[in-house]
């Protein structure tokens, strides 16, 4: 094993993209992948863990005895060795993992990773990509208002991105229906202008910060809408056409934050994927709640 290398935890069902993504994999565990090298972007990867070193160790104790002398929070990714990894999770600090209810900032605290790799070696990270357990968020669902669980993946986004939009801001929604997303944006308190040639679910039409208009998210002409604070998408298309539209947007300069939905039909498009993620200012990640799809963000905050 290379004395430099980051592990990266596939989003489950997607280790092949993952490691078309990675390039080199030096070694699997289940869905953790090791590669030579210090960290990089990985959309596929779930979370990331940097600078991990293997511990080897005497029993569960001396495991949780070096774990704990690097720092107090971890979570397991258990793939192997069930009763093994229950047992040194009972010796460390209990980590709370509460669900988030709507408008709750991700956690701040440092959560490090940790696996074993035989009964003898331990593989830990103290810092990774996602504040969240294996990179899985837990939301109090709102399971009647909602017109489809979609609404889970922006929420999710913008927890991640650590910004909500709010009263005075003004959001599109392009290919709203039924309305998840609308729904979200308009519950921050948001102006929200939704875009699709179907209509709205009854409920979210009704919500009185909700303009609703009838047309194509591919028609629309960015100077239609103005200024807008957030422009978000989960629009059902091919990814290629999906980049049109978002350089459209871009070089009116109209648009401060983007949120879109990359969905694959058939095989992953890696090639407009890596597009997509070479536009300055752009985070690609997988989503605990994506499916056969990546979330593209560009935050105004970390545009050169």
């Amino acid at each position: 094993m290379s004395e430099s290398f980051t592990a990266y935890l596939a989003a489950p069902g997607f280790e092949a993209d993952l490691r078309v993504e990675l390039g080199e994999v030096s070694a699997e565990y289940g869905r953790l992948m090791l590669s030579p090298g210090p960290a990089k972007p990985a959309a596929w990867a779930q979370n990331i863990w940097t600078r991990p070193q293997v511990l080897e160790v005497a029993s569960i104790g001396a495991a949780a005895k070096a774990l704990k002398a690097i720092q107090r929070n971890w979570w397991p990714y258990e793939f192997h060795l069930h009763r093994r990894t229950a047992l040194l999770v009972e010796k460390l600090p209990k980590v709370s993992a509460r669900p988030l209810t709507f408008g709750d900032p991700a956690p701040t605290a440092p959560l490090g990773s940790f696996t074993w790799m035989d009964e003898g070696h331990v593989l830990a990270a103290a810092a990774c990509s996602s504040p969240f357990p294996n990179g899985e968020p837990v939301f109090v669902e709102d399971r009647v208002t909602p017109p489809s669980r979609a609404y889970l993946k922006l929420w999710e986004a913008l927890t991640l991105a650590g910004e909500m939009p709010g009263p005075g801001q003004t959001c599109v929604d392009l290919g709203a229906c039924p309305g998840g997303w609308t729904w979200v944006l308009a519950s921050a308190g948001a102006r929200v202008i939704s875009i699709d040639k179907a209509p709205l679910a009854p409920n979210v039409a009704a919500m009185p910060n909700v303009e609703y208009r009838q047309g194509s998210a591919f028609g629309l002409e960015p100077t239609e809408i103005g200024p807008v604070d957030w422009l978000c998408s989960d629009v059902i298309c091919y990814p290629e056409r999906l980049l049109r539209l978002v350089e459209r947007w871009l070089e009116t300069g109209l648009a401060r934050n983007f949120i879109f939905t990359l969905k694959f039909q058939g095989d992953t498009d890696h090639a407009t994927a890596q597009a997509f993620a070479a536009i300055p200012g752009s985070r690609l990640l997988h989503l605990a709640h994506n499916k056969h799809e990546l979330t593209w963000m560009r935050l105004a905050t970390l545009c050169p």
